[in-house]
């Protein structure tokens, strides 16, 4: 079928095509279910050719993680405008990764279903990806924070720890986005501003978040021996049976009943 086509193609240009198939099947389809006939046969091109050019399915399967994680890295750091105040840069960032998820579903599921859930090697360039993504929102963060503060408080720990909890949000947002109809790029941008930048704006003005003081909860523990006459409530009659004898301190009852 796609011997007629492949005569004046350059192979690079016949290669990314196979990628583009590939990418669609495999994001449909998973790894597993996909077919080198079905991609031969969206690509135009004949089985044979497809190993000839990628040598084999998982070779095709890695080319397409390396390029769509490039693809991705490049659309994020090419979105933040440098020159914005902290939550511009932010805002651009989201824009540009929930727009280019929004606008390659498919790849987007091969990056973040199918390659970490097929075999320790895609996960690896998947985790490689996610690393590099982070290690520039970590970059972001504390440079906002430097401009804020001149000498930021902020430990270095701290910062990686918001990094790593902003890439998580922004990941399940992402699938949250593709799975639910009319959700635009924007909007999920929008509502992941809404979620962490309350929490951030604060970071970056100086007023962080602190924990409640546990108000002496360790010291009122289960084996504490509350005052007996300071409420003591009606005292009910034991019974016979339950005479606890001679040698039992009865003081409370006296006191309370007294």
């Amino acid at each position: 079928m796609g011997a007629g086509k492949t005569k004046r193609m350059p192979r690079a240009v016949r290669e990314q095509q196979m990628l583009d198939a590939a990418v669609s099947v495999f994001g449909r389809r998973g790894y597993m279910a996909a077919s080198m006939d079905e991609i031969a046969e969206l690509a135009g091109v004949s089985k044979p050719l497809v190993y000839l050019y990628l040598n084999s399915k998982d070779d095709l399967f890695s080319a397409c993680v390396g390029r769509e994680a490039r693809a991705l890295t490049e659309a994020v750091r090419a979105g933040v405008r440098p020159g914005l105040p902290a939550d511009g840069q932010l805002w651009s960032g989201l824009r540009a990764f929930f727009s280019h998820t929004a606008r390659h579903p498919d790849a987007w599921r091969v990056l973040h279903l199918h390659a970490r859930t097929h075999g320790e090697r895609f996960a690896a360039e998947v985790a490689a990806m996610r690393e590099e993504i982070v290690a520039f929102v970590t970059q972001l963060i504390a440079a906002a924070a430097r401009d804020a503060h001149r000498d930021p408080h902020l430990p270095e720990g701290e910062v990686a720890g918001l990094a790593e909890a902003l890439v998580g949000a922004a990941e399940s947002l992402a699938d949250w986005a593709g799975a639910t109809e009319g959700v635009t790029a924007k909007q999920a941008a929008a509502t992941l501003m809404n979620f962490a930048w309350a929490g951030l704006g604060d970071l970056m003005a100086g007023r962080p978040w602190s924990a409640p003081e546990e108000s002496g909860a360790e010291e009122s523990g289960p084996e504490s021996d509350p005052d007996p006459v300071a409420d003591p409530g009606p005292v009910a009659d034991p019974g016979p049976e339950a005479d606890p004898g001679p040698e039992a301190d009865s003081a409370p009852v006296a006191q309370a009943a007294g």
